[in-house]
């Protein structure tokens, strides 16, 4: 019974020498890559990580600047995230915060230098739109109006449309363009929800300009009757 033991067992062994020589080095080359895979994973997750406590401990600094009124070191701040850190939402965030602080100031071309770098090189969409916001109201400002509405030209987000077609009305209404002011205000009265003090704003500008909010209430509600 022994002996029968052992020749299945050497069987078994042969086998598996066999299978090995065929598959071994495949199967090591795939746990060395899946190993490196794995190392390569967890290194980028500690990089991240490392990166994103780094410029949290910027933005820190960026915002005890603004609220102590200090721009010199508010905008040192902001020139370390932009070079180390640009990708992250803090970096965003801190060139909102100073472009405040700045047009506040009265130093409207700073403001907007630090809002189009956060237009344009922000990660976050939310913050981009933001910025892009803000950046066609300080061109409204200065009587850019043509500028002010290439900020507000292309995609946003779902979110952010209602707001967008009644900046567009307000810059459109400075050109004295009146049709297509009440075309956008039209799209934001639709756009906001009722009861927003926000669409009662719109309903005063449209009633300003001689258009009928009630008739876009209506004809919004018909849209969504089945």
């Amino acid at each position: 019974m022994a002996h029968h033991l052992d020749l299945e067992e050497q069987e078994q062994l042969d086998r598996l020498k066999h299978f090995w020589r065929a598959w071994g080095t495949p199967i090591t080359s795939v746990l060395i890559v899946v190993a490196g895979a794995i190392a390569g994973w967890n290194g980028y997750q500690y990089w991240q990580n490392r990166q994103a406590a780094q410029a949290a401990a910027l933005w820190d600094v960026a915002d005890m600047a603004v609220r102590a009124g200090d721009q010199a070191r508010m905008e040192q701040a902001f020139g370390d995230l932009k070079a180390k850190y640009p990708g992250t939402a803090q970096a965003a965030q801190a060139g909102l915060a100073l472009a405040k602080a700045l047009q506040d100031a009265g130093k409207t071309d700073g403001a907007k230098q630090a809002l189009e770098w956060v237009a344009q090189q922000s990660a976050d969409e939310g913050l981009k739109a933001l910025a892009r916001l803000r950046l066609s109201s300080l061109l409204m400002d200065q009587k850019n109006h043509e500028e002010a509405l290439q900020q507000l030209s292309g995609s946003f987000a779902p979110a952010f449309a209602a707001i967008v077609a009644d900046r567009k009305g307000d810059i459109l209404w400075l050109q004295d363009k009146r049709p297509q002011a009440i075309a956008e205000y039209r799209k934001a009265y639709q756009g906001f929800e009722d009861g927003l003090e926000y669409r009662r704003l719109v309903e005063i500008k449209l009633d300003a300009l001689g258009a009928a909010p009630q008739d876009v209430a209506a004809s919004a509600a018909q849209a969504r009757q089945p």
